[in-house]
């Protein structure tokens, strides 16, 4: 009581100062997006601006999606552009090659990529070339979507990466998002090309949540495809990495820190067209390369990027061998400590970054 009796008694400023000093403001917390929302977002927001996008595929209506990344869209949108398809990718890839050439933007969902096998002549030779043999009349504005690469416990049929399968092919653009941000962002840059896209999702990516920037929450958010990023700044040795294995790389990173080694991460973001300035203006600065993917190392992505350096400036600044660090060269075996054993781990990307540092 005596407290409260010597404030009131005080001048009003006084008080008021005093009061002041007893409270202190803290930052809101950045809001938390995972993958699998990130992507349904981004789906929503050009859904809503352009009546020609649909999206079609097995259980992505009524079942909102395998992996619920449709959640609410069919609701939303209902019957005529959220369209639940037949078990038959070659059928319901053909009709969305072909809505496409009709004029419309169709999203077509893999339930995995592994699946899209059965649908490759529509993704490689209906869509990806006709563009180039109709001499630039017909253009296929299409999205292939779905998880790609390694899972858990499905063995072989079930654990590829096509990035190389994909990036292979001239015609395409092949675009690997790692975090909600890359996730949205270029999967709304995807159904705006006038080109096929294929995005290539991770299943075990969907449920992680990232830090989603101011910038990202809004509707005119886009990724341009083509373009890397550089998720950490370093001096000794440049990282290059896409989907899942980024967030490796970055683990890898802040222990190899705590021991004075700072590596320069950077995450792909697009397989095709690749971002060869970024790379190799990276190696130019560390001179050291390490490349991290999970597919398999023959013709992979990382052998892209070690002969593009090879052939480019950057190859006479290096002091080191590239070293790639990659899937197992054998199908993904199903018990768990040989999957374990297959797929880089971050002790795998400390070696290989200690090996080429020759530390």
């Amino acid at each position: 009581m005596a407290a409260v009796s010597g404030l009131v008694r005080r001048p009003l400023r006084e008080v008021s100062g005093l009061l002041k000093r007893r409270f202190h403001w803290t930052a809101p917390a950045a809001l938390q997006v995972t993958v699998r929302d990130a992507i349904n977002q981004g789906m929503d927001e050009e859904l809503e601006r352009d009546e020609k996008v649909f999206l079609l595929g097995e259980e992505v209506a009524q079942y909102d999606g395998a992996y619920k990344v449709s959640r609410g869209l069919w609701k939303k949108y209902g019957d005529k552009r959220i369209i639940d398809t037949p078990i038959s990718e070659m059928g319901f890839a053909g009709i969305a090659v072909g809505a496409a050439m009709a004029g419309l933007r169709p999203i077509c969902e893999f339930m995995t990529f592994n699946f899209s096998m059965q649908a490759i002549d529509q993704v490689i030779n209906s869509a990806a070339k006709t563009y180039y043999m109709s001499g630039g009349f017909q253009p296929v504005p299409i999205v292939f979507r779905g998880p790609n690469g390694a899972s858990a416990g499905v063995a072989a049929q079930h654990s590829q990466c096509f990035a190389a399968w994909y990036g292979h092919c001239p015609g395409l653009k092949v675009v690997s998002p790692w975090n909600s941000e890359d996730a949205k962002g270029l999967i709304k840059s995807a159904i705006r090309d006038n080109n096929p896209v294929v995005v290539l999702e991770n299943e075990l990516m969907y449920g992680v949540p990232f830090e989603f920037p101011p910038e990202a929450q809004s509707k005119d958010f886009l990724i341009p495809i083509g373009k890397a990023k550089i998720e950490r700044q370093g001096t000794h040795i440049t990282v290059v990495s896409h989907s899942r294995p980024v967030g490796h790389c970055l683990e890898a990173a802040a222990v190899l820190s705590k021991e004075g080694v700072e590596c320069e991460v950077i995450n792909m973001r697009t397989i095709r067209p690749m971002d060869m300035e970024t790379i190799e203006a990276s190696v130019m600065k560390t001179n050291h390369l390490v490349t991290v993917e999970g597919g398999w190392p023959q013709f992979g992505v990382g052998a892209e990027i070690c002969a593009r350096i090879m052939e480019g400036p950057a190859f006479n600044f290096l002091d080191a061998p590239a070293v790639r660090v990659t899937g197992a060269d054998v199908p993904m075996p199903y018990a768990k400590i040989l999957e374990d054993n297959s797929i880089p781990q971050v002790k795998d990307i400390i070696f290989a970054i200690k090996k080429t540092l020759n530390i």
